[in-house]
């Protein structure tokens, strides 16, 4: 590397004495050549083109310092330019990393991110005081260490959804291990690396319990003449409600029966029953299903009877939380050792949805991920949908029917010709069973018009190739009846009575 600099530095001086020895030379030669004009010329045009080309270098080496200068000139500026523009920068990333430490600080929400594996990698002061825990108990370990196995069991296939990529929201209530009770509305945010894969997700909650939530009244009386006077001006809906609450306060014996199912899904305070709904042919014995009934255990050990607890889980929008407790506990039963080798195969339990989860846009990706969980065939179960909901409901009941189909999951339609026989309703969609209303059944054999009825559907439902299903068989003579006509399957008391599922 010095040499070449040496080179450089000493080569105009070689080219000089060059052009000196040159042009000595030329003299020389006419000097003792006797004005030998051949030689001379000779001499003088190697002369002439040692200057030449020594001009030429020297002109090139002018113009490629003049360029290297320009382009230094132009790296300087450039570089002065981003010098000015990194401090600005710089300056700019120093305000907003003071606002977002203020706003990490004093923001009200608890954030936190898990990656795939559930670690936890990054919370705020919120979340580390609401806890009451320090920094270092919480990052680096699993969230189930740092909220605690119960609560993290509870959030547990929410967590599963957004690691798949899903935005989800939704309330729950958390318990403190001192007893107290918070509501939280909770939002998880998948996190994407640079090619679109889901590397963790942040979770976000807000407490919004309210004073009514941590207070209860005392029980009172309800009767229809307080009612009555307090509804002057009222619409039905409103009075509705009223008589809802007040039946719920002498159910619950509290004055927020929301809160009270909500605390019941949560502790899994429900038990399942099923109720056998058996084939008509003999030839069709191994292809038995069952209906899934839901009762909620009360203290006293009694069960508190669908018609009470409904209309409360229906009035405070928790029916799409109890429908998911139902499908994730009946896929985890259906998925023992046990029950694995006495289920046959192309048994279905059928299990009834509310109008609020047929509405859900979120449901179906639930029930995929819980059927991959669990590693069970999607056929094993069959969604109820009112045939009531159909007529009110057609266009958003119709695309829940095609979405839980696309999972592979069953679908009746129950209830039908309640209000009068018409498979137009059917049209454009498809359902695997025709579950006729009971009441049709129950007044089969004394009244010609429902026996009617019971064939027609009958005989258009296999047409289409739609297995039929007679609800609320009572007797020996209903049950001779319906193999009679045909009918594929039949459930009631006459065929088999409610048994616990566990």
């Amino acid at each position: 590397m010095k040499g070449d600099e040496l080179f450089r530095a000493v080569r105009i001086y070689f080219a000089v004495l060059a052009v000196i020895g040159t042009a000595a030379a030329l003299v020389f030669t006419i000097y003792f050549t006797q004005d030998n004009m051949r030689w001379a010329t000779f001499l003088t045009g190697i002369l002439v083109a040692a200057v030449l080309s020594e001009a030429v270098r020297m002109s090139r080496s002018e113009w490629m310092v003049m360029r290297r200068t320009a382009q230094l000139s132009q790296t300087k500026d450039r570089l002065e330019r981003e010098m000015i523009l990194r401090k600005g920068l710089e300056k700019k990333i120093g305000l907003d990393k003071g606002r977002l430490n203020l706003i990490d600080d004093k923001l009200p929400t608890m954030v936190v991110l898990i990656d795939d594996k559930g670690i936890c990698r990054y919370h705020n002061r919120t979340f580390r005081e609401w806890l009451n825990m320090r920094p270092e108990l919480i990052d680096g370990q699993h969230l189930r260490q740092v909220i605690g196995g119960k609560a993290y069991t509870e959030i547990a296939t929410a967590i599963r959804q957004s690691l798949d990529g899903q935005d989800l929201r939704y309330d729950r209530r958390h318990e403190m291990s001192d007893g107290a009770i918070y509501r939280l509305a909770m939002e998880h945010v998948p996190q994407f690396d640079a090619e679109g894969k889901v590397t963790g997700c942040y979770i976000l909650a807000d407490d919004i319990t309210a004073s009514s939530d941590l207070s209860a009244s005392p029980k009172s009386d309800v009767s229809l003449e307080k009612f009555a006077a307090t509804a002057s001006g009222q619409s039905a809906v409103a009075v509705q409600n009223m008589f809802i609450d007040s039946f719920a306060e002498q159910i619950t014996g509290q004055s927020n029966a929301g809160n009270h199912i909500m605390d019941a899904i949560q502790k899994s305070q429900f038990t399942l029953y099923c109720q056998l709904i058996s084939p008509m042919a003999e030839a069709s014995a191994d292809h038995e299903h069952y209906e899934i009934l839901v009762r909620l255990i009360e203290e006293e050990e009694g069960l508190m009877p669908p018609g009470a607890f409904f209309p409360l889980a229906e009035k405070h929008g928790l029916m799409p939380y109890l429908d998911r407790w139902v499908v994730q506990h009946v896929l985890e039963w259906a998925s023992g050792k046990e029950q694995a080798k006495v289920r046959r195969e192309d048994s279905a339990f059928f299990l009834n949805v509310a109008a609020a989860t047929m509405g859900d846009p979120e449901f179906p990706d639930f029930l995929q991920t819980t059927l991959l969980e669990y590693g069970l065939p999607p056929s094993i179960l069959c969604f109820e949908v009112p045939d009531t909901e159909l007529a009110i409901r057609g266009a958003s009941v119709a695309e829940f029917i095609r979405r839980v189909r696309s999972t592979g999951c069953r679908v009746a339609l129950s209830g039908f010709g309640r209000d009068g026989v018409s498979f137009d309703k059917i049209r454009g969609f498809q359902v695997d069973f025709l579950k006729i209303d009971g009441s049709i059944i129950l007044d089969m054999l004394r009244n010609p018009v429902s026996l009617a009825k019971v064939v027609s559907i009958n005989q258009v439902a296999k047409k289409i190739g739609v297995t039929t299903v007679a609800e609320l068989v009572e007797s020996e003579d209903i049950i001779a009846k319906l193999k009679e006509i045909g009918v594929d399957f039949a459930q009631g008391f006459g065929i088999s009575r409610p048994r616990s599922l566990k």
